[in-house]
């Protein structure tokens, strides 16, 4: 005979699911790591004398947010050991996902890059105050600290994310224009097109992780970047050659974005930041291979917040 309590345990966890892989994925900021927390925390809820869970949501988001946490402190020194500069793993995202800008925003990887240059602690009081709206005490409890050292981490965290992420909110219509006439100036090679819709000082960020070749440190300024770009399709990458790379524009981390190919391959992901006026202020180029699995799976992940 089969425990009916199985059964609804089952369900309850797949209704919410999502929110898991949400939480996880921005505190870790990578789909492998956030699934596998995804996948503990099943074992654990399976495990759990659930009759006495009262509130099976804030239960779940507990114990993800813990298995996270652990996750996030032992992987830290490999990100200082780590070759170039280290990117977030890029997801694809449900075009719709833009809908709710502050969803979008949260999981862009301009945001993740900053949620990195915090403290294990200070990342998960931010994700889960700023961003999923829960309160210092329910914090508290996920994260096994006083309600004190929460609202002193919350405060740190908050100002730190202010300090080097300024809201500048560009209409996302017009982010998705500029998305598509970089796109259309890339593939064409039009440098001064590209020069037109880059800020002056941009910054090109490149993950290869040491396995490909890729820039080591950020590349700097509207003419350099734009040259890289525009010489995108003549040259041959990754032992591509041009012909055979295929460029397309996606949803990625809640934004546009685009995905260069190879036959059976994805090569890279490069997603773009934007100033007030919708210039491109950022880009982040993906290259490493390990980190492009998600992409390659082509799975598109709702990262709602409620």
């Amino acid at each position: 005979m089969t425990d009916p309590s199985a059964h609804s345990g089952h369900q309850v966890f797949h209704e919410h699911r999502r929110l898991l892989f949400s939480v996880a994925y921005r505190l870790l900021g990578t789909a492998a790591d956030a699934e596998d927390a995804v996948q503990d925390a099943w074992i654990k809820w399976s495990a759990a004398d659930r009759s006495q869970v009262a509130d099976p949501k804030a239960y779940l988001t507990r114990i993800v947010s813990n298995l996270a946490l652990e996750r996030l402190r032992s992987t830290r020194h490999k990100r200082e050991t780590y070759v170039g500069p280290w990117l977030p793993e890029p997801i694809l995202t449900a075009p719709d996902a833009a809908e709710a800008v502050a969803d979008a925003e949260s999981v862009s990887m301009a945001m993740l890059v900053v949620l990195e240059t915090l403290s294990p602690l200070e990342r998960a009081v931010f994700v889960l105050k700023e961003v999923f709206g829960f309160g210092h005490a329910e914090i508290a409890e996920a994260v096994e600290r006083s309600e004190a050292a929460v609202r002193q981490a919350a405060h740190r965290a908050r100002e730190h994310v202010r300090a080097r992420r300024p809201r500048f909110t560009a209409d996302r219509s017009r982010q998705r224009q500029v998305t598509e006439r970089f796109f259309a100036a890339a593939t064409g090679g039009d440098v001064n097109a590209l020069m037109e819709l880059l800020s002056p000082d941009v910054t090109l960020w490149t993950d290869g992780g040491g396995k490909v070749r890729q820039a080591l440190r950020p590349v700097v300024g509207a003419a350099t970047v734009a040259a890289w770009f525009a010489a995108l399709g003549t040259v041959t990458y990754q032992g591509v050659e041009p012909a055979d790379m295929k460029a397309e524009l996606v949803d990625i981390n809640g934004g546009p974005g685009m995905v260069f190919s190879a036959p059976g391959r994805v090569i890279a992901t490069v997603t773009f930041d934007f100033d007030a006026d919708g210039r491109i202020t950022a880009l982040h180029n993906v290259a490493n291979p390990d980190k492009l699995q998600a992409v390659a799976d082509g799975t598109a992940y709702d990262i709602g917040t409620r």
